[in-house]
């Protein structure tokens, strides 16, 4: 007998064409048991007669004579019907090398939440969220919702309770891919923190497949085999799809006696796949830092342009905003007419309140380069300023859902705090709260260029580094408008003009 690594190399064929073959009947399901020989550290492998190979061969002439694969699984039955696996995967008109139907009448929506098999989403810290009822029901055994909180939604904790772990040749094969992946997005000095909340034998364990496996390459879906209890203890010979996104890393798995092609079409459709998982995102407690940026004077600024020119005007300060937001993990909140709401959450590599600020200082260049263009284009002397507040905090993050439209939020002061700092902000400033401040090591902080303006005894104004102020003492108590400010007045802030390319 061979087993499945053995004729896809005989043969030529990927897994997920010998996956499809079975599904169709064209080969009977694999003899799943112990290798035979040397086999890597599988403890499990799906074998099949050496008749495979020329059955094979026989599929790929038929296909070169132009019949399709319905008819090649046809001819080599015999007639006889498809198997169960098979006739579902033909209700859906799809074959193993691409050949489909009317795929888009599929419901997207439906099938992320009925994955073939356990799925689930991990963020760049691999805290769990996101997952189906299949994995928080029989693969992590939990028997009921997963933790709300993230420091208990380490994935890699995680895996050490599923029923696998029993088995330490089977929990390395599951551990493998979960830690090829991480490799990709994490550095071992990352890894590290992840492994704080794990025991001594798992450290160990997690550090050996570390320093053995190789990260997985640049492609956006990658594929492991895998083995699962099945039904009355038996094995379930899987395939594991890893799928990367700027969010997170999304986990799904599927058996082998099911057609994967249907699914991979699915995870191909990368911007509908992880709009729809960020829908259903569970809320969870996590630490952010909430920027909120307003253009200055945008009443008068409109009321100066023609209509389509200040559509054009924001859309063009929102366009050229979004590869900045993306380049330092900013997520989207919502635009508000001429504001908008970024959050920056931990990330593994990088300070995500130094984050903010640097993509902060960045949107200022931008917009003086979108000043210049204006000034240019309508003869105008005065700039467009963009007013920026940050704060941070530990707040509950979810979203809110209208039809279709989606919006991500934080509860709490955090969001209400950076929105009045960029309120009182003037002249596209960037104003941040010393709770921000403070949250940043002290070695770090020597590089950012903060401070308050003060006057001198001669009444010139001179810029004091590394100082804070009650918003309060910097208002001017002749403006009525201050007036809104007054039940913040005690807030401490202060005003970031610069950073240093190296925060190291």
């Amino acid at each position: 007998m061979l087993n499945s690594k053995q004729l896809i190399e005989l043969t030529g064929i990927s897994r997920a064409t010998l996956n499809n073959y079975v599904a169709l009947g064209i080969l009977p399901n694999p003899v799943v048991k112990a290798p035979v020989g040397e086999a890597g550290r599988a403890t499990r492998l799906g074998y099949f007669e050496d008749e495979a190979v020329d059955c094979i061969k026989e599929v790929q002439g038929l296909k070169k004579q132009g019949l399709s694969m319905h008819q090649i699984a046809e001819k080599i039955r015999g007639g006889s019907p498809a198997p169960a696996a098979g006739r579902a995967q033909q209700a859906i008109k799809i074959s193993s090398e691409g050949e489909q139907g009317p795929l888009t009448n599929l419901s997207l929506d439906g099938s992320i939440d009925n994955f073939p098999g356990p799925a689930y989403m991990v963020n760049n810290n691999f805290e769990l969220i996101w997952w189906n009822e299949k994995a928080s029901n029989s693969f992590f055994d939990t028997g009921h919702d997963i933790p709300r909180d993230l420091e208990s939604r380490n994935l890699l904790k995680m895996l050490f309770t599923t029923p696998v772990a029993g088995d330490d040749h089977n929990l390395i094969e599951l551990l493998t891919p979960h830690m090829a992946a991480g490799k990709k997005r994490l550095s071992q000095q990352a890894l590290i923190k992840i492994y704080s909340a794990l025991d001594s034998r798992q450290l160990s364990i997690l550090k050996d497949i570390y320093e053995d496996v190789e990260a997985v390459g640049k492609d956006p879906i990658v594929h492991f085999p895998a083995i699962l209890p099945g039904t009355e203890g038996s094995p379930q010979l899987c395939d594991i799809y890893v799928c990367f996104y700027r969010e997170g890393i999304l986990f799904t798995f599927s058996p082998v006696v099911l057609n994967d092609n249907y699914l991979l079409e699915f995870l191909s459709k990368r911007n509908h796949v992880i709009n729809e998982l960020l829908k259903k995102r569970k809320p969870y407690l996590t630490n952010v830092t909430v920027m909120v940026a307003d253009v200055q004077n945008s009443t008068r600024i409109c009321s100066e342009l023609p209509a389509e020119e200040y559509f054009e005007l924001i859309n063009n300060i929102w366009q050229q905003s979004e590869p900045i937001f993306r380049k330092y993990y900013g997520t989207y909140g919502k635009h508000a007419g001429d504001g908008m709401v970024y959050y920056f959450f931990p990330q593994p590599d990088c300070d995500y309140k130094l984050n903010a600020i640097t993509c902060s200082l960045e949107l200022q260049e931008m917009m003086k380069a979108i000043t210049q263009q204006w000034q240019a284009k309508k003869g105008w002397f005065s700039d467009i300023h963009l007013n920026i507040g940050l704060n941070e905090g530990q707040e509950w993050f979810g979203s809110y859902h209208a039809g279709g439209h989606v919006e991500f939020t934080v509860l709490g002061e955090t969001i209400n705090y950076a929105s009045r700092v960029s309120d009182f902000a003037r002249n596209g400033s960037v104003w941040a709260t010393k709770n921000m401040l403070n949250q940043i090591p002290a070695a770090k902080r020597r590089h950012i260029n903060f401070g308050i303006t003060r006057k001198s005894l001669n009444q010139e104004s001179v810029f004091v580094t590394d100082t804070y102020a009650s918003l309060g003492s910097l208002l001017d108590e002749d403006d009525r408008n201050n007036t809104k400010f007054r039940d913040i007045e005690m807030l401490p802030i202060t005003e970031i003009r610069d950073i240093a390319t190296s925060t190291d």
